[in-house]
């Protein structure tokens, strides 16, 4: 009876042990998804919404900038095999990272898009960098409706700064943060390591 007893108690231990190992291993691998932006910009004070959440706003269908002709359709887009925000396969079309906010709703929503494609051959952001303070862009949803946001900020960061800020705010207030690629171009990898982020404030 006694090791009966025992062999219960036992088998509760372990019971006990393998159920705390398991959460403390759920626990550790949530806390490591890292989410990091576009190559070298790590987003982990992103916040990723739910579905309830992003109610309120539509999904964003089309890009337009009339300061340098953009008018792109939007694609959608989380994290590479890489944990970095994934991209556009060609050079027309940008990419919202729709594991953040929808363009309108509070926090930073963040567009991608390319330029400088190889061949020359043109590329939704080729001309970012000429946006100045004031320039109005314009996010159209699924439900017809246009979001406006009013260029604040330019900013250029080397492959090793710190950009968190692009994916996270605090604030309380709507953001659309644009990325795309900047500075010399690394003949043996085909990439450029800096990115131009241009920050926006919704209308």
């Amino acid at each position: 009876m006694r090791s009966k007893i025992l062999s219960r108690r036992i088998l509760l231990i372990v019971i006990i042990i393998g159920l705390a190992f398991f959460l403390a291993v759920l626990f550790y691998s949530i806390s490591k998804r890292s989410i990091q932006g576009n190559s070298t910009l790590p987003i982990e004070n992103a916040v990723v919404l739910s579905r309830q959440e992003q109610a309120n706003y539509g999904l964003p269908v089309r890009l337009k900038i009339p300061a340098i002709n953009v008018d792109s359709l939007v694609e959608y887009v989380g994290l590479d095999p890489q944990g970095a925000m994934d991209v556009t396969k060609g050079p027309a079309e940008v990419a919202w990272f729709e594991l953040g906010p929808r363009p309108g709703e509070n926090g930073s929503a963040v567009i991608a898009g390319h330029s400088g494609w190889k061949r020359n051959i043109p590329a939704a952001f080729d001309n970012l960098y000429k946006l100045n303070k004031g320039d109005k862009i314009s996010v159209e949803d699924e439900k017809g409706s246009a979001i406006i946001f009013v260029v604040r900020e330019i900013k250029i960061y080397g492959k090793d700064e710190d950009a968190s800020g692009v994916f996270g705010s605090i604030d309380g207030k709507a953001h659309l943060n644009l990325i795309t690629c900047a500075g010399s171009l690394d003949i043996a990898k085909q990439v450029r390591a800096d990115r131009l982020i241009v920050f926006t404030d919704k209308e």
